[in-house]
C-alpha cells in the first residue's frame, strides 16, 4: 500500500460535491493529456500533458501540477460520510485518465482499499491491454460513444472510432457496470438517425447497459479565449429539450434504457 501512495501523476483539478458523473455525492479527479480533439470539448486545459497557463476570470490560472496517489487520496477521504450517505465514491475524468495508467489504476486501488466507491469516465481511446488493468479496479465505467459513422467522428475529434468502439464491446463483455453516454451536438449528432444508431449499438452490447444523453454546453467557451485558442462552437446555442425529447424518445425506441443528462 505504501509503494502506491507515492506514485505521481498529473491533474489539473480535484472538484468535490459531484452528483453528475456517478451514482452519489462524488470527487472528481481530473487528469491532464488527451488523444481526441473534440471541437466541443469543455475542459481544453485538459488537452495536453504539459503544464500550461490560462487567463480565468482575469487571473492567470497554472493549468495541472504533479500529486502523489497519497496525496488526492488524502483530500478525497475528507468527504467519506457524504459518500457512505449516498452511495458516492471518487469519479477519474480528464482529459483521458487511462492515458496515465499507473497513476490511475494505483489511485483506485488505495480507494478501494479506504472503501471508496470508483468510477472513470472515458473515451476507451488507450490500448486494450491498458483497459483491461483498469477494470478490476472499477465499480462503474461511464463511457462516452460519439458517433457511430467513422469518418464523422474523425472530422470532429480527430481520431477515428474503430478502436472505441471495439472497446465498448469488451468492457460490456468483461460485465463491468457500463453506462454509455453521449453528447448531444449540434451539427453533428444531434439528429434521430445518428442517436438512434448509438442506442442500437449501446442495446446490442453483451449484458444490459445504459444510455445517457448529455445535451451540449458552453460552460468551457471562455476557457478556449483564456489559452488563446479558437472555439469551434463559438456562438452556437445549446439544444432546447424540446429538441432533446425526440432524440430520448428515438433512444427508447431502439429498447435501451435511456435518460437525458446524467
Amino acid at each position: 500500500m505504501d509503494n502506491i501512495l507515492n506514485t505521481v501523476g498529473r491533474i489539473f483539478d480535484i472538484q468535490r460535491y459531484s452528483i453528475h458523473d456517478g451514482p452519489g455525492i462524488r470527487t472528481i479527479v481530473f487528469l491532464k493529456g488527451c488523444m481526441l480533439r473534440c471541437r466541443w470539448c469543455c475542459n481544453p486545459e485538459s488537452q495536453s500533458f504539459k503544464i500550461e497557463q490560462m487567463m480565468f476570470n482575469g487571473k492567470n490560472e497554472t493549468m495541472g501540477y504533479d500529486v502523489t496517489v497519497g496525496e488526492v487520496l488524502q483530500s478525497v477521504r475528507q468527504d467519506m460520510f457524504y459518500y457512505r450517505r449516498s452511495g458516492g465514491g471518487v469519479t477519474l475524468s480528464g482529459g483521458e485518465a487511462m492515458l496515465q495508467p499507473d497513476f490511475a489504476i494505483d489511485l483506485l486501488k488505495a480507494c478501494h482499499a479506504n472503501g471508496i466507491n470508483t468510477c472513470i469516465e472515458t473515451t476507451g481511446i488507450a490500448k486494450w491491454e491498458v483497459i483491461e488493468r483498469f477494470l478490476p479496479n472499477l465499480d462503474y465505467v461511464l463511457m462516452d460513444i460519439k458517433h457511430m459513422d467513422n469518418a464523422k467522428h474523425l472530422e470532429y475529434t480527430r481520431q477515428p472510432n474503430t478502436k472505441i468502439l471495439e472497446h465498448a464491446v469488451k468492457i460490456a463483455a468483461s460485465g463491468a457496470d457500463l453506462t454509455i453516454r453521449t453528447p448531444v451536438i449540434p451539427g453533428f449528432n444531434d439528429n434521430v438517425d445518428d442517436i438512434s444508431a448509438i442506442a442500437t449499438f449501446t442495446r446490442l452490447l453483451p449484458g444490459k447497459h445504459r444510455l445517457h444523453l448529455l445535451p451540449y454546453h458552453r460552460l468551457g467557451e471562455d476557457k478556449y479565449k483564456g489559452l488563446e485558442r479558437d472555439y469551434f462552437y463559438e456562438g452556437i446555442e445549446p439544444p432546447e429539450m424540446k429538441a432533446m425529447k425526440p432524440l430520448l424518445e428515438a433512444a427508447k425506441a431502439c429498447g435501451v434504457e435511456c435518460q437525458i443528462g446524467g
